[in-house]
């Protein structure tokens, strides 16, 4: 039966920390607009308090949920126990995104010291944790992580990867802005 929690405690903040995988689901306001779900990998979460986690949004082939998140601000994750007790955990909430382009990256990139490049770091604002039996999730065993994300991203000189990011990621399949350069000021 599912359960809803006030705050993420120490059970839960483990159950999270297991998971190796996790998923974002995100949507534009417009009825017409695309919702998404993104995979995400790595040790790319991190839990703030017991209202707040942050990931790093290492980017891809789209930019929706950089997207979404500056349109309106709804998020949810999902954490699915692929071993141990079936179980899955959402989190829904509000988030917020901010960019390799932007003051205070910085300070957000320090949550993932494994990571030199992210495209964002997205936090969010926690209203409503929610778990629910997972039944229906199969079992499946880690092999290891994908190494090609990595390696896309650190690969290339800083300028260039920052370029191709603003080239590839200016707007969400149904046009809202992504990444936006900003002005250089003189």
């Amino acid at each position: 039966m599912a359960k809803t929690y006030d705050a993420l405690d120490d059970r839960l903040i483990a159950f999270i920390k297991a998971q190796r995988l996790f998923f974002v689901a995100t949507a534009p306001l417009s009825a017409e607009g695309s919702v998404n779900v993104s995979p995400k990998g790595y040790d790319s979460l991190a839990v703030i308090d017991a209202r707040t986690v942050a990931y790093a949004d290492l980017g891809g082939s789209g930019v929706e949920t950089l997207a979404h998140v500056r349109e309106n601000g709804r998020v949810t994750l999902m954490f699915c126990a692929f071993e141990g007790p079936a179980s899955i955990l959402r989190l829904y909430g509000r988030g917020e995104a901010v960019s390799f382009d932007e003051p205070g990256f910085a300070a957000k990139m320090a949550l993932f010291p494994s990571f030199e490049r992210a495209r964002s770091v997205i936090t969010l604002h926690i209203e409503r944790i929610s778990d629910s039996c997972g039944w229906g999730v199969p079992f499946l065993d880690f092999k290891g992580e994908r190494d090609q994300l990595r390696r896309h991203v650190d690969h290339r000189p800083e300028a260039e990867w920052r370029e191709r990011r603003y080239e590839s990621n200016a707007t969400s399949i149904d046009g809202l802005p992504g990444l936006v350069r900003k002005p250089l000021v003189p």
